[in-house]
């Protein structure tokens, strides 16, 4: 029986793509590369609510809010600079001197009674 569901799942894998796909029902868990756990809590009708258990450094995103990222990079891309160059004239020449005259030291005077 065991063997049977193998070549099935293997058989699977080669039909879709190798993409897999699962069967879990409510409470059971997925397990990724040792460190990501997927946990489905409840499914009904069209509907499947699932918690992600992952170190703080993997990014996990909805599909709509992930392609919502990569629109906005693509955007980025094809800024010009030409906004950052002229924001040079307003900024100081890196070789400025100032002369100890040119700056003002004021001092709260201690009133002691």
């Amino acid at each position: 029986m065991l063997h049977i569901r193998y070549l099935m799942i293997v058989r699977l894998w080669k039909v879709v793509n190798k993409l897999l796909i699962l069967s879990r029902k409510n409470g059971q868990k997925i397990i990724i590369n040792d460190e990501i756990e997927i946990t489905i809590l409840e499914s009904k009708n069209d509907n499947c609510k699932i918690a992600i258990n992952a170190p703080k450094d993997v990014k996990i995103y909805r599909e709509e809010v992930y392609l919502q990222i990569k629109e906005a990079n693509k955007g980025s891309e094809n800024v010009s600079t030409d906004a950052f160059d002229s924001l040079e004239n307003f900024m100081p020449k890196k070789d400025i001197n100032i002369s100890k005259k040119q700056v003002i030291i004021k001092k709260k005077s201690t009133d002691i009674n």
